[in-house]
């Protein structure tokens, strides 16, 4: 084999890859969001599961491709480890499918049979044409992807021809076939399977590889059996490098599809070669062909799936010991079970399991804002980490949260029962903000100290003072929601006043420093864009603190009336303008300390307590 063919079979191999990526993308736009779509709504059977994901792999020709949906799927909380195991050994079925269709490239003929105007070339040539005249020409976005589908077979079934014909001359090669012999070792077998399959992240085209050396003729049962076992076992490795920083839940669905692939070798290469032992079989040595290695592929995936698919309930408590459950994850997943569908008839109990969970997300929120300033602060990946951790859990807080008050408002509520599912709405956004700002916040740290910027004296000192205000309204602001009170309700409003000053100041003083060279413009836009993000966490802590003072009975309208110049102008909210302007003022910092005490300021002009 001389170098001109080895280009040739690799080129046959890139032809082959990106025909398959064409075809699969083609045809998943054609179906839009709707495999998606079936993939989420699907229910525990695990039946109606490998049924599904043998489906969509066959369709989307990539077992890879399926399994990394479903682990994104169970990491973002949609979808329980179980259902994802279902799906996965539908997909370990489905990609199968792809060795039949590349069967069809041994359909020829010879002279003036009918079988000659079926051959792969005229096959090829023909869906090639329709699909590029589909492709050009087609103003419907579907007809479109359908010709990028045909051209997508087109080009893999010519990069199969390719190889074939890269590999021909081999099969009068001596030192090919006495390589080819060594593979009736099956552990070598196995590895070799493995190695190629992992390098090239295709268990399709790795089988379609070994049926283009089954052309040679020179390939038998016992070099191909164990191969095939390892192409199996290769296949894991991109869902497994999916699961790279995913949650517990996701690492358990990645490393699933390991688990089975490695039983399933060990079970039908341990059976096969038990039984081979014994009863000697006859077809061992038999000359594999193009459909032959479809068959045997499709035979040892459905003999996994048939073996395994009634211990998916062993297989989830196995990955769940290999992956035991974080403190954090542990804590998600109890304030998940809190929203039982059954208490859905019982409004009052389930109002009140849903206000424990967003107490809880709350404190998250809470957790994430001071991360984020402590990372500003002094930098820490670890405190980052946590503020992008804290933001995808309560991202999934809001999904769950709000699905589940969806199904409460529409039972048979009270006019109270009503106000507090209302509530509990808003606050939860609002919460979910706070986290995407603390967020915005730690990409803003991580971009200081990447390009190793460096803020002023009198920039540090001015965000120093906005974060300690911030600090505070989101400790007010959690606490008047959690423990529901009113008093330190009354706070928030204020502060968050004083911090808009704050934040127009610091914005002014900012531009001037820029304008005298004292700060670079690159520090300015960074500078700008935590202040933003400080206003907005502001912003939403006074959402929450107004919505905990419209529930009060004598407060019906306190929202409306807590912004009004009326209010402003009230006795308690000037006196305690008064007290925050002057904590928090940059000039004079460092003469006061301490947080305000509510009864020290609830005083009217006469001393009376209001």
């Amino acid at each position: 084999m001389d170098f001109s063919n080895i280009i040739s079979l690799l080129g046959g191999v890139a032809l082959f890859l990106f025909g398959m990526s064409l075809m699969g993308d083609s045809l998943k736009k054609v179906a839009g969001s709707k495999m998606e779509m079936v993939l989420y709504k699907l229910s525990g059977n695990t039946l109606k599961g490998v049924l599904l994901g043998t489906g969509v792999t066959a369709v989307i020709q990539s077992s890879s491709a399926t399994s990394v949906m479903v682990v994104g799927f169970v990491n973002s909380g949609m979808m329980k480890v179980k259902q994802g195991i279902g799906i996965v050994l539908g997909a370990i079925l489905g990609t199968s499918v792809t060795g039949w269709i590349l069967c069809l490239n041994s359909i020829g003929g010879s002279g003036a049979s009918v079988a000659s105007y079926f051959s792969t070339e005229i096959l090829t040539g023909v869906v090639a044409l329709i699909g590029i005249i589909l492709w050009m020409f087609a103003k419907k976005n579907t007809l479109k992807n359908v010709g990028g589908i045909m051209l997508g077979f087109a080009v893999l079934m010519f990069g199969m021809s390719t190889m074939s014909g890269a590999i021909a001359p081999l099969r009068e090669d001596p030192n090919f076939i006495n390589f080819l012999t060594s593979f009736t070792n099956p552990v070598l077998g196995v590895l070799i399977g493995l190695v190629v399959t992992a390098v090239i992240q295709s268990a399709s085209a790795s089988v379609g590889i070994l049926q283009a050396l089954a052309v040679t003729g020179a390939l038998q049962f016992d070099m191909a059996f164990p191969i095939l076992l390892g192409i199996g076992i290769g296949a894991s490795v991109p869902v497994v490098l999916s699961a790279l920083g995913a949650s517990t839940n996701g690492k358990r669905t990645a490393f699933v599809y390991l688990i089975i692939d490695i039983l399933g070798a060990i079970i039908c290469g341990g059976l096969f070669y038990g039984l081979n032992a014994i009863f000697h079989f006859s077809f061992i040595n038999m000359t594999m062909t193009m459909v032959l290695i479809a068959l045997t592929n499709s035979l040892y995936r459905l003999v996994t799936v048939l073996v395994l698919s009634p211990a998916v309930g062993l297989l989830e408590k196995l990955v769940c010991k290999m992956f035991p459950d974080k403190k954090e994850e542990a804590e998600e997943r109890a304030d998940m079970d809190r929203m039982e569908p059954r208490l859905l008839d019982h409004p009052a109990m389930a109002l009140n399991q849903t206000r424990m969970v967003i107490n809880n997300m709350a404190g998250k929120a809470m957790v994430s804002v001071t991360s984020a300033i402590d990372a500003r602060r002094e930098y820490s990946k670890a405190s980052v980490k946590t503020v992008n951790e804290i933001e995808d859990v309560l991202d999934r807080y809001e999904d769950k949260l709000g699905a589940y008050l969806a199904k409460i408002t529409q039972r048979s509520l009270t006019a109270k029962q009503s106000e507090e599912a209302g509530e509990y709405l808003r606050v939860l956004s609002d919460f979910e903000r706070i986290s995407d700002h603390a967020k915005n916040i730690g990409e803003a740290v991580d971009e200081i100290n990447e390009k190793k910027l460096h803020f002023s004296a009198a920039a540090e000192k001015e965000l120093k003072v906005l974060e300690d205000a911030v600090s505070e309204i989101s400790d007010l602001a959690t606490n008047a929601f959690v423990y529901h009170d009113v008093q330190r309700a009354l706070m928030v409003e204020p502060l968050e006043e004083v911090i808009d000053d704050l934040c127009d100041e610091l914005k002014s003083n900012h531009i001037d420093r820029v304008s005298r060279q004292e700060c670079t413009l690159e520090n300015g836009f960074v500078f700008n864009d935590l202040i933003v993000d400080y206003e907005r966490i502001a912003d939403h802590c006074s959402n929450v603190a107004l919505d905990v003072l419209e529930t009060e009975e004598d407060t019906l309208h306190a929202h409306e009336f807590h912004k009004t110049l009326e209010y402003r102008q009230d006795e308690r909210y000037r006196n305690l303008f008064k007290e925050y302007k002057e904590k928090y003022a940059i000039e004079a910092r460092s003469d006061v300390s301490g947080q305000l005490n509510w009864q020290d300021i609830q005083k009217d002009s006469t001393g009376e307590t209001v």
